[in-house]
């Protein structure tokens, strides 16, 4: 190589160089420049250089105008030198130009791709070189690399000389491993757990599975938005006066983990005071307070404020005042602990919406982003509708960042809405294992993506199984159907169930579903569908119940149903406190082989005794019938056991086949009942960062009446409507592959042909 190697050491601003004349030389100031002569260029043009100087032939020279016309020259980044000399009565400016970039190369880059890097430098071929942008250019790579986690990464620019005063610019990349999340910890959190708070934040520890999710990669930005989902989850559960203090990421001495942690002032819990309405426009305000959604009692929630209010601004634009404001009168009482809010409701300024501009959505199409306005082009303008919307599309979880800002229209009374995203991965690829105590080992792996193409829509690919069982699924969900408030989607499965245990026999089903959701406020929504599946019966054992060979065959159960769900739990992962409630109905025989009314419902209950203490209640209920003249098949019947009443097997409870010489099978039973109630608590003496906790609990059930036995039923039956009940307690590990649990329960009261079991062991069932 015929050009040097020169490596940049420090990379020094380069610093201004005086002339020659000195200022205070009467002579030189009484001078007049008579001409001006411009050395050393070669592409930049002589008048060019001249347009830079402060003074011109004919002036007089004077030292001040000359430094000025230095920096002038200096500040261009065309010269790595430039002189002005004074020589009788004309003046040389003598300059030495930067090289031009030939062009820009980058080596050891395994992790980044160079048009990434490219993009990001200002340094670009057939430019000019400036010590200062490569300077600015290296800051830039590492930026891009510790966005991606690599904090250890080193970047050393490096220079080719070439001919015609041209340069090669390299920049040499040492990547450095990924720069892992150790620990997250919280401080100062009476009220919850810390593995409660680590469901909340979006980024996660270190862990066996890790790398199958990037979370766990420290990122600045991700930490902000962590403060902020932690902010707001105080304030929906009562914190009014909740802070996070500070969210530190210490870097370990050898630049391979970050300890991150939340220190938080949580304050006391509010409950909501008095509510009332304040206003001097006319309105109706009985109908406003139909709006209401903060309860007096009710545990503060500050998001129930902002949907009242936007609930409000609604109703009264659509009462004729479409630029009335809302705004809430807090009055907080810190002895009561109760906040009591006065709506105050009063005519604000005329402002419309000229337009709505949408940057940095690469992917995510521009509808899917403005359908989360309630406000279109020339409506009027409200911060607080405008604020709301920002806030959904924060819940969207496509976005890293969200920014709403306004610009000046084309009249005073106009304005810009510009809305600034900038989106994040949204596909996930999880991977999941344990052990069941009834099914063995089993594998869970799932593959997501939460917004398919940018349309916003949810597609998952799950597979559950182990050595007998086998589940796979595929859904498909679009989020707003027709462009309404309403989601569809649809349902594709094959259940592989093996009951050889419990009933002699094993089954499949094969179908799929379509579904549609309908909210009806924030805590209900009904959700109907239509189900068609086809099911058998095979593999049925030679000493199976009679009633089992005479049901063995395939049918194609075709129904229509629904859901109607109440949720108001602050928290749908890990709740402490509200309630939820399902009930559904399914009507088959529209088409199909079989025609039954099946009702279910169940309702659940958490009530926080004290900190981290939780009691929770369950119940639920079921009952099913044939019409038509038909009666209900054993595999729509329901079976129940230690997943309802723990202290009992598999279907260990309900009808059974006593006849001698058969298994003592299962049936199922058409009518059941269930209830819990269990005590929550964290271990003594154990450390948080386990996360193992403990439960003791009582529960109770039933199920009787068996179905169509077939034309030659079983000759002796055990059928009770006998309440069993049992005892126990729970071990709880909220482990790197789920949350998984251990039950030690002792049967009560039970029947004589009742399947008993003391210990039980998989994945934890949340209620």
């Amino acid at each position: 190589m015929v050009a040097a190697l020169v490596l940049f050491a420090a990379m020094p601003f380069i610093a201004v160089v005086g002339t020659t004349v000195g200022a205070t030389d009467a002579y030189a100031q009484d001078t007049v420049i008579r001409t001006i002569r411009v050395e050393g260029n070669r592409r930049v043009e002589p008048e060019t250089v001249r347009s830079y100087l402060q003074f011109s032939p004919g002036s007089r020279y004077d030292p001040a105008k000359v430094n000025e016309s230095l920096k002038s020259l200096f500040a261009t980044g065309l010269f790595s030198d430039v002189k002005i000399i004074r020589s009788g009565s004309s003046v040389i400016v003598r300059v030495v130009e930067n090289p031009i970039v030939n062009q820009v190369a980058f080596e050891g880059n395994r992790e980044v791709k160079d048009d990434t890097l490219a993009a990001e430098v200002q340094s670009k071929s057939r430019s000019v070189f400036t010590r200062a942008r490569v300077q600015a250019d290296v800051q830039r790579i590492l930026d891009v690399y510790r966005r991606g986690g690599r904090f250890a990464v080193q970047v050393e620019p490096k220079i080719i000389r070439r001919e015609h005063n041209r340069v090669d610019l390299v920049f040499e990349i040492s990547e450095g491993p990924k720069t892992t999340v150790e620990s997250i910890s919280f401080v100062g959190n009476e009220s919850f757990s810390d593995s409660t708070l680590r469901e909340v934040v979006t980024t996660t520890e270190t862990g066996l599975l890790s790398f199958l999710r990037p979370t766990n990669i420290y990122d600045p930005d991700r930490l902000n938005l962590d403060r902020e989902l932690l902010r707001q989850y105080y304030l929906k559960n009562g914190y009014a006066d909740a802070r996070i203090i500070s969210a530190t990421a210490d870097l370990d001495s050898a630049g391979q983990g970050f300890f991150i942690n939340f220190t938080i002032d949580e304050g006391e819990q509010y409950r909501f005071g008095t509510i009332d309405i304040e206003t001097t426009l006319s309105l109706d305000t009985e109908a406003l307070r139909e709006k209401i959604e903060t309860k007096p009692g009710k545990i503060y929630n500050a998001s129930k404020i902002d949907k009242t209010l936007e609930n409000m601004t609604l109703e009264t634009a659509a009462l004729g005042y479409a630029f009335a404001r809302v705004r809430p009168r807090v009055d907080r009482d810190p002895v009561a602990r109760v906040i009591s809010i006065t709506y105050v409701i009063e005519e604000g300024p005329r402002v419309y919406i000229e337009r709505i501009d949408i940057v940095g959505n690469v992917r995510t199409l521009d509808k899917v982003i403005r359908r989360e306005f309630r406000l279109a082009e020339g409506d009027a303008y409200n911060r607080l509708l405008v604020d709301a919307a920002r806030r959904r599309l924060v819940r969207l979880q496509f976005f890293k960042k969200v920014t709403i800002t306004n610009e000046p229209g084309s009249a005073p009374d106009r304005v810009i809405l510009v809305v600034r995203v900038e989106e994040q991965p949204t596909g996930e690829l999880s991977l999941g294992g344990g052990y069941s105590s009834t099914s063995g080992p089993v594998i869970d792996v799932s593959l997501s993506e939460r917004n398919l193409l940018g349309r916003g829509q949810f597609v998952r690919l799950k597979l559950l199984g182990g050595f007998d069982d086998l589940n796979v699924n595929f859904s498909f969900t679009e989020p707003r159907f027709m462009g309404r408030n309403m989601s569809a989607g649809f349902d594709v499965f094959h259940i592989r169930r093996d009951r050889q245990d419990e009933s002699s026999f094993s089954s499949k089903s094969t179908g799929g579903t379509i579904r549609f959701g309908i909210p009806l406020n924030d805590s209900w929504s009904f959700n109907p569908n239509y189900q068609l599946v086809q099911q058998e019966i095979f593999d049925v054992q030679n000493d199976a119940s009679i009633a089992i060979r005479n049901a063995e065959g395939t049918t194609l159960v075709s129904s229509v149903g629904y859901n109607l769900i109440y949720d108001s739990r602050n928290d749908p992962r890990n709740p402490t406190r509200g309630l939820y409630f399902d009930l559904s109905q399914d009507l088959a025989g529209v088409g199909g082989d079989v025609k039954y009314i099946r009702t279910q419902g169940d309702l659940r209950g958490y009530y926080p005794i004290r900190k981290k203490i939780v009691l929770a209640g369950r119940l639920q209920g079921g009952y099913i019938d044939g019409y038509g003249g038909q009666d209900v098949r054993i595999l729509d019947l329901f079976f129940k056991g230690g997943e309802t009443i723990r202290g009992f097997d598999t279907s260990g409870i309900g009808p059974r086949d006593l006849t001698p010489g058969t298994d003592n099978d299962a049936l199922g039973g058409k009518i059941f009942a269930a209830s819990t109630l269990e005590l929550r608590f964290p271990l003594p003496k154990v450390p948080e960062r386990f996360g193992l906790s403990a439960a003791t609990f009582f529960d109770a059930a039933t199920l009787y009446e068996t179905g169509d036995l077939g034309p030659t039923p079983p000759a002796a039956i055990g059928d009770s409507s006998k309440i069993r009940t049992s005892v126990g307690v729970s071990l709880i590990w909220q482990s790197p592959l789920g949350p998984l649990r251990a039950d030690f329960a002792k049967a009560l009261t039970s029947e004589p042909y009742d399947d008993e079991k003391i210990f039980h062991f998989g994945a934890a069932a949340r209620f």
